[in-house]
Formats: C-alpha cells, sequence, structure tokens
C-alpha cells in the first residue's frame, strides 16, 4: 500500500508540473498527461528524461550573453536590404529567430548532388590562407571524411587556423578514431558539442538527446557552405540499407557569409574557447532592387533549445502563409507540430500547388509510421505527395513561388524544431530558388506519386498502427 501511495503522490507531482509549465502546447501537454496518468512508473520516468527540454542553468545563461554579443558584433544597424511588402513578414520572422537580417550582395552555387560535391570543400581548404571552421553534426572517417580531414591537417601545418565543433553522438566514430587524433596532433583545434559524458549523473541536469544538428564550413571568413550534407559519403556506412543518402551542398560568398561565421563563434564560444567576435566585422549590406541583379538576399535562420520559442517552425509557417502559387517541400522526416500541418493544408486549399516530397524507406520506422498517419489529411487538403525511391532523401528544401527558398539541416518535426540546434539560409533568388527547385523536379522523377485511393485502401491494423504513432507525435 505504501508503494502504491508513493507511486501515485509522484504521478500527481508530475501531472501538476505538466500542468503549470509555460510555453507548451495543448496537444503536447494533453499527450504528457495521458502518458504519466495511464504507464505505471515508465510514464514518470519518461517525462523526468524527456518531457522538458532542459539545460544546465550555466548553459542558458551563456548562451543568452553569447547571443547579446554576437547580435552586437554582426551589425544589426547596418540597411537591411529592400524587400517586397510580400515578402517582409518572412525575412522580420527570421530576424525574430535569430536576430539577423537580410543582406543584399550573395552567390551560390549549389554542388552536385555525389561525392564529388567534397571536393570543392577540399579545394577550397587548399587554398585556405587564414582560417578554417566546421561545424558538422555526422562526420564519418569514410573517404569523403578523410579528404575534409587531410587538408584540415595541411592546412594546419601551413598555419592556417583551423576550427572544428563535431556533435558527440552524430561525430562519435570520427572522435574515437585516428584520424581524429592526428587532426589535434596537426594542430587543427577540435570541440565536441554537447558531451553525454556519464548518462547517469548528466541526466539530472541536462536532457541527453539535445543534438547539435547544424552544417557550416568557413573558408577564410569569406566563403562558406551550408545545406542538409553530413561529412561523408553518400554510401553513409553507419546506414548502409538506405543508401545513397540524397543531400544539397550549396557553396555561398557575400555578407551572409559573416552571419554563419556567426553561428560558428556562437558555438565555439559556448564550448569556452577563445573569443572570436572580433572576426566578425562589419560588413556593408547591399540594397537590391530585384533580387538577383546585384547579389540574392539572404538570412542566416538558427534555432536551437535555449530559445524561447520555436523558431523554425513559425518561420516555416510564414513562408507558407506568403505562398499564393507553388510550394515545394523536400524533407526526410516529417513530423510537423500543429500550426505548421494547417498551415500546409490551407496552402494547398487556397489553391497553392503544395508538393510534398518524403522517402519512401525511412531510416526511423517511427517516424515512418508517423508521417503515413497524416497522409489521409494532407491528401484531403489537396497537398500532392510523392515518395522519393532514389535512395533515402535527405535534402530540406521549402521552395515558395519560384523565387523564395528556406534550406539547410532542419527537418519538418518536432526535434528539429525544439530539441536540436539547427541552422537554415533564408534566401530570396530567382536564381537559386530555380536551382533547388531543378534538383526537386528530380527527385520527382525518382518518386512515386502517393493516391487518396491508396491510403484508404491500407491494411486497418496499418490505419490503427499510424494514427497511434501520430498520436504520440508530440512526444517524439
Amino acid at each position: 500500500m505504501v508503494l502504491f501511495g508513493l507511486h501515485y503522490a509522484i504521478t500527481g507531482v508530475v501531472i501538476w508540473r505538466v500542468l503549470l509549465r509555460d510555453r507548451i502546447d495543448p496537444p503536447v501537454r494533453l499527450a504528457w498527461v495521458m502518458v504519466v496518468g495511464i504507464v505505471p512508473v515508465a510514464g514518470v520516468l519518461a517525462y523526468i528524461l524527456f518531457g522538458e527540454v532542459r539545460l544546465r542553468r550555466a548553459d542558458r545563461s551563456r548562451a543568452r550573453e553569447l547571443r547579446r554579443r554576437l547580435v552586437a558584433a554582426w551589425g544589426p544597424d547596418d540597411p537591411p536590404a529592400e524587400l517586397p511588402p510580400a515578402l517582409a513578414p518572412v525575412f522580420a520572422m527570421g530576424r525574430a529567430v535569430t536576430g539577423m537580417q537580410p543582406l543584399g550582395g550573395n552567390s551560390a552555387t549549389l554542388l552536385p548532388e555525389d561525392d564529388t560535391a567534397i571536393d570543392d570543400l577540399v579545394a577550397h581548404i587548399g587554398a585556405a590562407r587564414r582560417s578554417v571552421h566546421v561545424l558538422l553534426y555526422i562526420w564519418l572517417p569514410d573517404i569523403s571524411g578523410a579528404k575534409v580531414a587531410e587538408a584540415l591537417i595541411s592546412a594546419a601545418e601551413r598555419g592556417v587556423v583551423c576550427r572544428v565543433v563535431v556533435d558527440d553522438v552524430g561525430s562519435r566514430r570520427l572522435t574515437r578514431s585516428a584520424l581524429w587524433r592526428r587532426m589535434e596532433a596537426a594542430g587543427v583545434r577540435c570541440a565536441i558539442a554537447l558531451p553525454v559524458g556519464n548518462p547517469l549523473f548528466e541526466w539530472l541536469f541536462k536532457r541527453l538527446d539535445l543534438r547539435n544538428h547544424r552544417k557550416i564550413m568557413v573558408v577564410d571568413n569569406r566563403i562558406a557552405w551550408t545545406g542538409s550534407r553530413n561529412c561523408a559519403d553518400q554510401a553513409f556506412a553507419i546506414k548502409p540499407r538506405y543508401a545513397p543518402w540524397v543531400d544539397i551542398f550549396v557553396r555561398i560568398e557575400g555578407p551572409v557569409v559573416r552571419q554563419l561565421q556567426a553561428v560558428f563563434v556562437r558555438d565555439w564560444m559556448m564550448h569556452g574557447h577563445e573569443d572570436l567576435s572580433a572576426m566578425l566585422e562589419t560588413l556593408p549590406a547591399v540594397v537590391c532592387d530585384s533580387p538577383d541583379e546585384a547579389g540574392f538576399v539572404g538570412q542566416v535562420v538558427a534555432s536551437g533549445p535555449d530559445q524561447q520559442t520555436s523558431g523554425m517552425s513559425q518561420t516555416l509557417c510564414a513562408l507558407l502563409y506568403s505562398a499564393q502559387q507553388k510550394v515545394w517541400i523536400t524533407t526526410p522526416y516529417f513530423m510537423p507540430d500543429t500550426p505548421l500541418m494547417e498551415a500546409l493544408c490551407a496552402a494547398a486549399r487556397r489553391g497553392v500547388d503544395c508538393v510534398l516530397i518524403l522517402p519512401e524507406h525511412n531510416d526511423s520506422r517511427i517516424v515512418a509510421a508517423a508521417s503515413e498517419g497524416l497522409y489521409h489529411a494532407l491528401l484531403l487538403a489537396g497537398v500532392r505527395l510523392h515518395l522519393f525511391r532514389g535512395g533515402l532523401l535527405h535534402s530540406k528544401i521549402m521552395a515558395i513561388d519560384g523565387r523564395l527558398t528556406l534550406f539547410g539541416s532542419a527537418n519538418l518535426d518536432r526535434r528539429s524544431f525544439d530539441l536540436n540546434y539547427e541552422n537554415n539560409l533564408l534566401v530570396w533568388s530567382e536564381d537559386l530558388t530555380w536551382a533547388l527547385e531543378a534538383r526537386q523536379a528530380s527527385y520527382l522523377d525518382r518518386s512515386r506519386p502517393v493516391s487518396l485511393a491508396e491510403v484508404q485502401d491500407w491494411s486497418m491494423l496499418r490505419r490503427i498502427r499510424n494514427n497511434a504513432v501520430a498520436l504520440a507525435g508530440p512526444l517524439l
């Protein structure tokens, strides 16, 4: 009886905590109340481990202070690029997330889909004169990973300052390899983001599944690379059965490189390394009458669990509500929150051509089932749904009306919105949007459409499974 009484007392306290929390969506609150109240013991443990985005108080304070300092360093008072009235709210939302404004005068090159894309980065590292900065979630010691590592080792040996930040979980194979030790021995300054440490102790102070999912590389504070690609072969040795992994990798030049640099600097300084804010010297913004006349307008949208709101989801919603003609979306993991799902369905209902391309074979069965649970509502709203059959489609792209694009590391799922440190680039550019849409069209050529009749013909067990997993979507 004592144990039962203790169990119900703890359960009641945890439910009370769930009901008192601020800044939590009602569906998430309801889901946690049900899990804690219905599942004995395990429900309470699940909430303690995964129910809240917990960071050490010192880490949260440091992140807030670094954001304040770096906002000043990257020159928020520079005149922003002029924008059409229809696009101004979208970029205003992006600025609300990170504090960075839209800057004109940028250029971009969409690199090939295959492993030769890495060669472009390697070549520029080989020509670097002052600094090379690398921030990655996954870096494998395979052929592509070794190429980049060897280029960094050579650069460091000739006096270039090379700094590397990798996620502790995503890049564990590299950080525990001889290649990592060679990088350190050559003088590459290496840091590990979000170290797990001793899980039995660390979970008391922070949530262990928070990850740094960003992909940023900057050479000489002048050229940057970003997109969805990690530093790994398409064969992706850790999950070869889903290969090839299909990504985008974009080389950027212009004032927006300083914003990408600022994200790296913030993450570097979060780990107690030297103050690099002086690198973010003010670069003039360029006023453009049309997006590609004097270089495209770009704005970095970086989000993370140390922020107050789900900025990435709100930016995506702003993009969808701005759409007038077409929306093409590519993402490997589709588990949107309620506002984003409603924004996508609303766009389709008002006549916008909405195309959603997902991988047919997902490396996460849970995510795949949760996504399938949303197919019926999407198709009823008029969204054109296609499943990619040429490997695991890992690109994250939202292209709007042939002129506006958001691409980068964030998936359309709650992990990217609430738990991961993500980095995306919002651009106003007909040229770059066309290039990305052409890449998406190539995905469509390797995809098959999903019809409403097909979904309605699914077995009862499959529908129950999908809908049950989708119910747990707010917790995943």
